[in-house]
């Protein structure tokens, strides 16, 4: 075999492991002790393409105790933790451009949704709510989202 030959199969067996880096050098994790630390293999948040991809978030202390009470209160708590990785990332309320809320019991909507409206005021980020079955730690109410960073394209 020359290495005329060697060469293009050698291509063909790097390219995707030079796309990966790159693809992986342009995004960062963003992690804060302001919100719990996350409870498995992934991060608070992850900034790629000029968007803040923010993992869902329970009803979580940031010493990782569990808050106390019912959707309401655990609402509250997601919603304080979501701010804090917001924060932690450079980015505001007012950068939310998606949200899912997954409830256990979507009989406890109104009540999330009394907390959320109040949370992000006249921001209205586009919205998804689907019922499931369990959330971890057993807890009531889950809360992802995606932000556009500041300075990025709009």
């Amino acid at each position: 075999m020359t290495f005329t030959l060697a060469w293009p199969r050698l291509l063909l067996i790097l390219l995707p492991v030079l796309a990966s880096c790159c693809a992986q050098a342009n995004m960062k994790a963003h992690h804060t002790p302001d919100a719990p630390a996350a409870i498995g293999p992934y991060s608070q948040a992850v900034e790629a393409g000029g968007f803040l991809f923010a993992s869902g978030q329970v009803a979580l202390r940031p010493d990782g105790s569990l808050v106390d009470g019912g959707v309401r209160e655990q609402t509250e708590q997601v919603l304080k933790n979501l701010d804090a990785v917001l924060t932690a990332a450079g980015c505001g309320r007012a950068d939310v451009v998606k949200c899912t809320v997954f409830l256990t019991d979507l009989g406890d909507f109104l009540a999330m949704n009394e907390v959320y409206g109040a949370f992000f005021g006249d921001h209205k980020p586009a919205r998804a709510c689907v019922e499931v079955s369990r959330l971890p730690k057993d807890v009531a109410v889950e809360i992802e989202l995606v932000a556009q960073c500041p300075g990025a394209p709009r």
